[in-house]
């Protein structure tokens, strides 16, 4: 189990962590918060309701990271673009869904990333300063949310390609003296975490 998720009855799945593995997680999914902004939260004497159906944005992110997180419906890089429509039509369209689903996309990731930190605040160290993580099915969801998003993120802050990724790509190849190198090490450590806990939920 040390180092990567195995299936728990119910669904779930568990792994071993150690000390610095719980501080590290906790950060980058507090970090994630941060990056992802505080819930919009009703002022007072506004309607509860009425707040749930308020529209977000239309225009995307500035933030590379936040783009990566909230992209295009349309034409992004990870869009699909009908062929019969226009460039300006696309971003009228990526517009519109942006307007309406962003908030909620926004305030779900928001709880994923707040699972993670909740799962691992109510941790009992176990030897050495360990514990084992055990997570519910609905949890394993929210971490492999917050995984991904914890990916996207770094990948996109330094710039990772497809290339890079490979077991020859240059991800692999990064001398210790490289300033990248820590980040680069969280990167490959969180998709092997993302794999294996993916693998503990196939049936």
């Amino acid at each position: 189990m040390a180092g990567h998720f195995e299936a728990t009855p119910g669904g779930g799945a568990a792994v071993a962590l150690d000390e610095v593995e719980i501080s590290i997680l906790r950060s980058l999914a507090v970090q994630l918060l941060e990056l992802i902004g505080p819930g919009d939260t009703p002022a007072d004497g506004e309607d509860p309701l009425a707040a749930l159906f308020a529209e977000g944005p239309s225009k995307p992110p500035s933030d590379p990271a936040l783009a990566r997180l909230f992209p295009d419906a349309y034409g992004g890089p990870d869009g699909s673009a009908p062929q019969e429509k226009s460039e300006e039509e696309l971003r009228e369209l990526s517009a519109e869904f942006r307007r309406f689903t962003e908030n909620d996309l926004r305030s779900r990731k928001r709880e994923d990333a707040l699972a993670v930190v909740r799962t691992l605040d109510a941790l009992s160290p176990a030897g050495s300063g360990g514990a084992v993580l055990t997570l519910t099915a609905d949890e394993c969801r929210s971490w492999l949310g917050s995984l991904n998003d914890l990916r996207l993120t770094i990948g996109t802050r330094l710039e990772v390609s497809d290339e890079d990724e490979g077991e020859d790509g240059s991800l692999y190849r990064l001398p210790d003296s490289d300033p990248r190198k820590p980040m680069v090490m969280a990167y490959l450590w969180l998709g092997a975490l993302q794999e294996t806990l993916v693998e503990s939920l196939m049936p």
